[in-house]
């Protein structure tokens, strides 16, 4: 059978690196597989790819996002092109990942799923497909995307508009797109998902719970010289990781858990910014974002514990990565992170730095009894 997936980067970030391994199993099974992005590609040469639009696309698509909060409503150009290639490629079953990003016209794209007759898979990776503007809403206690979002309280999240305030207008379309798709299924990570999809207009779907899946082959137990490189020979290693890290990642419970420490402690956080690499305070080691799987197998191996205080999670790729090369974990309760840890190992506390110390405590301690 031929596949086309469609996500917004290929073989980066969590999303990228989950849709490209789908490729590649697929393709092993004898499968054709395509994977179109549209922001970037990296660590999927094996993976055959096409790009959806240009660097010029996205930027007039992040413009018009500051501005008129029109996400998934530019690229319309873009769009046409890329359907009209789809339209070439013929696949057999088209297989949806974020649709969200700065790279798709969802009118264009949902207005062709709707009458090309293919079978379609979406899996969904937050909840942004079916709120008027944000990803995730826990953290503000907004319920508004039961019913019709307006007065948006995250018009500063992602995506950040600057002006308007279209979460209504959105939501009323989006509803409008992605509703009675014939042949449609969607698949999410977690329960924690699930429940709030089956409660939005996706409703009417079949769901499908998928916990995500990472390459064993790569996160395993990989020694390596990832405490020599950075000088901390001697201390226990709280690891973080994030592709971003805003708000809802936890960066100031980390902060707040640095004071906690004693010296024999350090935090090492992967993914940061300059900017917020030269704002830490002492006590925690800041790393930029790798591209390396090889290099962060390393990390993870080299950890103690694993630390996610992530408030709003679908899943935690992060989570089950460190689990994979064998370091304990401890989450937030509450979250899809605790799922992950229930299944496959380690601790969920209750919210903030005081919880996360006495859990990190309670799995060293247990380590040393093995």
């Amino acid at each position: 059978m031929k596949y086309l997936f469609i996500n917004s980067v290929a073989g980066f970030g969590s999303t990228g690196r989950i849709a490209a391994e789908t490729c590649r199993e697929l393709i092993a099974q004898g499968h054709s597989c395509v994977l179109a992005f549209g922001r970037k590609e990296a660590l999927c040469p094996d993976v055959p790819t096409v790009r959806i639009g240009s660097a010029g696309d996205q930027l007039c698509h992040v413009l018009n996002n500051r501005l008129l909060d029109g996400m998934g409503f530019g690229s319309r150009q873009a769009t046409r092109r890329f359907l009209s290639w789809v339209r070439e490629y013929d696949p057999d079953v088209i297989w949806l990942h974020n649709v969200h990003g700065y790279y798709i016209h969802i009118g264009e794209l949902f207005g062709y799923l709707r009458t090309c007759g293919k079978k379609i898979l979406w899996t969904l990776h937050d909840c942004w497909s079916f709120t008027g503007h944000c990803a995730y809403f826990d953290d503000v206690g907004c319920d508004k995307w039961k019913t019709l979002c307006r007065n948006c309280p995250q018009k500063s999240s992602y995506p950040q508009t600057w002006l308007l305030d279209g979460s209504s207008r959105n939501y009323q379309k989006k509803k409008a797109l992605f509703t009675g798709i014939p042949d449609l299924r969607l698949i999410v990570p977690s329960h924690w998902l699930e429940k709030r999809v089956k409660e939005s207009f996706l409703g009417q779907y079949p769901v499908e719970v998928v916990y995500n899946r990472v390459n064993r082959e790569i996160f395993k137990p990989t020694p390596g010289d990832f405490r020599e490189k950075h000088g901390l020979e001697g201390k226990k290693i709280l690891l973080g990781v994030a592709s971003v890290w805003d708000a809802r990642k936890g960066l100031a419970d980390f902060c707040r858990l640095a004071e906690l420490l004693d010296p024999s402690f350090r935090i090492v956080l992967i993914g940061l910014s300059q900017k917020q690499i030269q704002s830490l305070p002492g006590g925690i080691l800041g790393l930029s974002r790798t591209d390396s799987v090889a290099d962060l197998a390393q990390a993870y191996t080299a950890a103690d514990v694993f630390v996610n205080p992530s408030t709003e999670e679908t899943f935690g790729l992060t989570t089950l990565e460190a689990r994979c090369c064998g370091t304990p974990a401890v989450v937030y309760r509450g979250t899809a992170c605790q799922e992950i840890v229930e299944r496959f190992g380690g601790i969920a506390v209750d919210r903030g730095a005081e919880h996360l110390y006495r859990g990190i405590l309670e799995l060293l301690k247990e380590d040393d009894h093995d």
